[in-house]
């Protein structure tokens, strides 16, 4: 068996552990600094919207352009006033978005482009795209969030109860607030292919969470008629017990997003990856942080409210306390036995020796 298999064993056993749940704070802390830092940057820097958002101008060279991508944005940005975005596409033509513009302009900036580039006007394809229709593409995206939103509330409600629920929704919003905060930073601009990746990442974080919120449903059931163990200590039994799982399925996952986004978006320059790449990246990965360090601590704070875990908190605890007493005294005596000094015998010990006589057969001692 493998290191990880090993450890994954041993975790799920709880031969070891690690303080998920104990340390919630920290982790409370780390997220609400990065979430600070997400708003922030949307705030300050704002999102780099798309040209199927804001509307403007598409122009398409012929292929096997010589004309250099910083020369061509040049170009366009003289021409249009505006900021452009310039992609060289695989067959070597030059892609040049131009955002904000109308008819008039475009037809213009055609003109001056032709001329620039050293290109026959008619050779220079010209795509108006109107901003309604990525007002449309954006609002269906906000109702489609907002129904999965509700579906998974009311689903987590049923199968398991409203504080998963709760959580879970907690956890889903911490991870689309911070992967559009990174967009706002990076400056990666906002198309189509970004909202899907968003709807995307909202499954991928669920089922992290559903897997621990299922180990913690199972280990919690009675858990009342027993003083063994609280909430807090089996949600992090729970969550030690998936977490070589979720780190599987999270590397395997995280792999080839990361292709298209390292080699394909940056080595080989393909740009137009990088808009759902990027948000399936970081959401993939904060869907990972957030199972782990948010939903399920979140779900034991919540827990830990009711009177009924309150009350089993407190007999686990002075049951500890009492096991903790029992054992310092035994060590105690344990010392003073080795010290030469007489050994306190109970009435356990003193039955005992009384038990060992009894079988002795009556006769002369030896």
């Amino acid at each position: 068996m493998s290191k990880l298999g090993s450890l994954g064993a041993r975790l799920h056993r709880g031969e070891i552990s690690y303080d998920f749940v104990g340390k919630r704070k920290i982790w409370y802390g780390v997220s609400i600094l990065i979430t600070i830092t997400a708003i922030l940057g949307l705030a300050v820097r704002g999102l780099n919207m798309g040209i199927e958002f804001q509307g403007g101008a598409v122009f398409t060279t012929p292929t096997k352009m010589s004309t250099s991508v910083a020369k061509a944005e040049e170009y366009a940005n003289e021409a249009s006033g505006h900021q452009s975005v310039v992609q060289k596409l695989g067959n070597g033509s030059l892609r040049i978005q131009i955002a904000g513009i109308d008819t008039g302009q475009s037809d213009r900036i055609k003109q001056e482009l032709a001329k620039d580039l050293n290109l026959d006007p008619e050779k220079l394809a010209a795509d108006l795209v109107g901003p309604s229709w990525g007002e449309q593409i954006a609002n269906k995206a906000w109702e489609g969030l907002a129904i999965f939103m509700i579906l998974v509330v009311i689903y987590l409600a049923i199968a398991f109860e409203w504080r998963m629920a709760i959580a879970a929704l907690v956890a889903l919003i911490h991870d689309i607030t911070i992967t559009t905060g990174i967009y706002a930073l990076v400056g990666f601009e906002v198309t189509p292919g970004t909202v899907i990746g968003l709807l995307t990442i909202l499954g991928y974080s669920l089922y992290d969470t559903v897997v621990v919120f299922d180990s913690l449903k199972e280990q919690t059931k009675d858990i009342t008629k027993q003083t063994r163990w609280t909430y807090s200590d089996i949600a992090n039994r729970s969550i030690n017990g998936t977490l070589v799982r979720s780190i599987n399925t999270t590397v395997v996952a995280l792999l080839p997003v990361a292709g298209l986004l390292f080699i394909g978006g940056g080595f080989l320059g393909a740009g137009t990856l990088n808009d759902i790449s990027l948000s399936l990246f970081v959401g993939l990965a904060a869907g990972a942080y957030s199972s782990i360090f948010i939903a399920t601590p979140l779900v034991a704070d919540l827990k830990e409210r009711e009177p009924a875990m309150k009350a089993l908190t407190k007999r686990v605890l002075a049951k500890r306390a009492q096991a903790g007493a029992e054992e310092d005294l035994t060590e105690a005596h344990g010392a003073g036995a080795d010290a030469g000094e007489p050994a306190v015998v109970g009435p356990r010990s003193q039955s005992a020796a009384r038990g060992r006589g009894r079988g002795r057969t009556p006769g002369k001692r030896r």
